[in-house]
């Protein structure tokens, strides 16, 4: 990823671009997505949390972030911060030179910023009502470089320690899901139950909204993770689809089952549990495969949210049973079901023998899950020494007249 003489490929750098705006468009959706989860006085709020991400995300990613992920690595940890500091030295001859891509660094500087905006913005669904805007920016903050940084640095840069392990993550199941997905198990434990705060969603339309908008952005975020346009390319996308439907109709038919009506929240939500579950091994399995995926991630999704429910664990818009559970098992599954006849750069699963690839799995979702979990408990801790992490009882049922003076609508 240093100047080059590599000629462009014209149609990868498009294809990436378009990409590129695919993913910036699924946290926009993710706001609409939880907007419609949470009480009408408390949609700006938590659509907020979203939005400050495409911009103070930007701002840390041109300053550091880039580098600390893809900058010469210190110990397989985490990358040199000065090496792109502020995006010095990438030019436009400038060319990234993974996968024979073709294309300028200057498109995976912005493909790759727009995974970083939306992981953390996951993480709000989780305690939605009931944590200070000044606390989650200065959380926000901490959470990019002390955990995000440095896990795209060990997955996706070929010096990263999970890079060496033989870890694989197409498009982030360990580096966006797991992680946001711990992080927000641990940030529910930390704040408490929610209190006087009307628990149904307000606005089921905005619900399909973003969800129809974070589907239509995931086949940017999984087939644009091939950096290229090749067969692999072809089958990331159908693969994420095909997930996304089959996650979405197993969640649809278990909720039927048990509450004897088809629900249309059930339905969105499975295909959400789908699609982060496919993530993982998108570009790495055969199509039979992610049907199976699909079917898994409705299961084990649902069962883990009845689970937190009945654990008591106010995980308000079940961040960690869709995300986090969806990304451990999908990238689990990617041991056992991958094959390298889907993906020559990839490797064989458990099914073909490959034990350490599996094993190797298996231990980066062990060792992301915990330091995610701990780094985000301790961190709120040490926030609330210094600013009020936990809004009190009467602002959680009106957090956007309280913390922004603004309603959602003019007669709520």
């Amino acid at each position: 990823m240093t100047p080059s003489i590599m000629p462009i490929n014209i149609g990868n750098t498009a294809f990436m671009l378009l990409c590129s705006s695919l993913v910036m468009l699924m946290t926009p959706g993710l706001a609409f997505f939880y907007g419609g989860l949470v009480g009408r006085k408390n949609v700006l709020a938590i659509m907020m949390q979203s939005f400050i991400s495409l911009g103070w995300t930007t701002v840390l990613w041109f300053a550091f972030g880039y580098s600390m992920c893809f900058g010469p690595s210190w110990h397989g940890i985490v990358g040199d911060p000065t090496y792109y500091a502020f995006l010095h030295g990438i030019t436009l001859s400038s060319m990234y030179t993974g996968n024979d891509a073709g294309i300028p660094l200057i498109v995976h500087v912005a493909y790759q910023m727009m995974f970083a905006i939306i992981t953390p913005a996951l993480i709000t669904g989780a305690f939605a009502n009931r944590v200070t805007f000044k606390a989650y920016f200065l959380f926000l903050t901490g959470w990019l470089i002390f955990v995000y940084f440095p896990f795209v640095h060990m997955v996706w840069s070929p010096d990263g320690l999970f890079a060496k392990w033989g870890v694989l993550d197409y498009a982030g199941g360990i580096v966006v899901h797991n992680t946001a997905g711990f992080a927000a198990l641990a940030s529910v434990l930390y704040v408490g139950r929610r209190q006087k705060v009307e628990l149904k969603p307000h606005n089921v339309p905005l619900i399909a909204l973003g969800s129809g908008l974070l589907w239509f952005g995931w086949y940017g975020f999984n087939a644009g993770s091939e950096f290229r346009v090749d067969a692999v390319t072809a089958s990331a996308f159908l693969n994420t689809d095909v997930a996304a439907s089959f996650g979405a109709i197993t969640w649809l038919f278990i909720e039927w089952f048990y509450h004897k009506k088809p629900k249309f929240i059930g339905l969105l939500t499975g295909g959400v549990a789908g699609l982060a579950t496919i993530t993982p091994a998108a570009g790495y399995v055969s199509l039979s495969t992610a049907a199976i995926i699909g079917i898994c991630a409705g299961l084990i999704c649902f069962y883990a949210v009845a689970l937190k429910n009945r654990l008591g664990w106010d995980d308000a818009l079940d961040v960690w049973g869709v995300h986090g559970v969806g990304g451990m098992a999908g990238t689990i599954l990617l041991g056992v079901f991958a094959s390298k006849a889907w993906n020559a750069n990839g490797a064989d699963g458990l099914l073909l023998g490959n034990t350490s690839f599996f094993f190797a799995q298996c231990g980066a979702v062990i060792v992301s899950g915990v330091w995610a979990f701990a780094f985000t408990y301790g961190m709120l801790w040490l926030i609330n020494l210094f600013t009020p992490v936990k809004v009190g009882a009467e602002t959680q049922d009106r957090m956007d007249e309280d913390l922004h003076g603004e309603d959602a609508y003019l007669h709520a």
